[in-house]
């Protein structure tokens, strides 16, 4: 069986391209395409159960698949004008629970001041949930321009996606349940802080696969390292993982993102950037640094760790339980638990 990323290779190959495309396929977060002397922006996302977001109050889905289809658009510097979506939902989904789902969508598209242009409705055995988005800019960011010597920062903190995965696929423990069941996610948006990053990234992605896939595309398409020696860790998330007994290591491994901002900037304009965030109060963190390429590395309890041979990919993995027994494995070794 070929992996996500060859299939989509092998479907690319055949496809007809556009004329009208400003960027080389993966090369930015949302495709950035030439229109009347414009650039727009263009993002789609699919969301499912295979994406691990607790569906047991809708309300808070809507929001998360909302925010979660216009991070490319943040992420690409653009501001979107456009939002559609096609879903499929269960029989289950009453009256009262559609209604709440579509109001998180509401409020997130409110909060951008742009409307809803259309899409599709069907039924399923269970939820699917197609966001598309729309985009414009006058200057595009896009995941290259990283170098060595570059600082990485990233809005926010780590593991929230990580955390809404761990409360769903561990249900049954009590302990987790009780301390941490009722607490809900709300994926960002990061607009404010769009505007800003663009002033001054030499390159952006989200995390929306998690943290290290991001920082691993931003080193294959720059052909760069990174070394990475802070990681602002969600605290409730690392909570749950000291409840599982598991290192919190985890949350930057695992893919089930956080939907955050990760960038590059020069040494030249880091100390203006800086001052720009104290000046708004934004929650930007610096967590490394571009490195020359081949090393890839995490400081973990002040000890440089070598991260390069990681290679786990959860979509290669038949079983869920599989691939987190693996990771498991892997982030012990790193603390050398095992």
């Amino acid at each position: 069986m070929n992996t996500e990323l060859e299939t989509i290779q092998r479907i690319l190959k055949i496809l007809p391209g556009s004329t009208s495309l400003a960027n080389n396929f993966f090369e930015s977060d949302a495709e950035i395409i030439n229109y009347n002397g414009n650039k727009l922006l263009f993002s789609i996302d699919e969301f499912s159960q295979e994406d691990f977001f607790r569906d047991d109050r809708p309300y808070n889905l809507g929001w998360n698949v909302a925010s979660c289809t216009l991070s490319d658009i943040f992420a690409s510097g653009g501001n979107p004008v456009f939002y559609g979506h096609s879903m499929s939902v269960p029989n289950e989904w009453d009256n009262k629970f559609i209604d709440s789902f579509s109001k998180g969508i509401t409020d997130v598209l409110n909060q951008l001041s742009i409307g809803f242009i259309g899409g599709d409705f069907g039924t399923s055995n269970s939820w699917h949930y197609t966001g598309v988005a729309i985009g414009e800019t006058s200057k595009p960011l896009t995941r290259k321009g990283a170098e060595p010597g570059h600082s990485i920062f990233m809005t926010g903190n780590v593991g929230a996606g990580n955390l809404e995965a761990a409360i769903k696929l561990n249900s049954e423990n009590k302990i987790l349940g009780k301390i941490i069941k009722n607490y809900r996610i709300q994926f960002p948006i990061r607009k404010r802080e769009s505007e800003l990053i663009r002033q001054y990234a030499t390159a952006c992605i989200d995390s929306s696969d998690g943290l290290l896939n991001a920082l691993n595309t931003l080193a294959e398409i720059n052909q760069v390292g990174f070394k990475i020696t802070t990681i602002p860790f969600l605290g409730t998330a690392a909570l749950a993982c000291k409840l599982l007994r598991k290192p919190k290591t985890i949350l930057f491994l695992g893919e089930c993102g956080e939907y955050e901002l990760v960038f590059t900037i020069s040494k030249s304009k880091e100390e203006a950037f800086c001052e720009a965030i104290r000046k708004n109060h934004f929650e930007i963190s610096k967590i490394g640094e571009i490195t020359e390429n081949g090393k890839k590395s995490v400081l973990i309890d002040g000890v440089e760790k070598s991260i390069s041979d990681f290679t786990l990919k959860a979509r290669d993995y038949k079983h869920i339980s599989d691939y987190l027994n693996d990771l498991t494995d892997y982030v012990n070794i790193l603390h050398n638990l095992s």
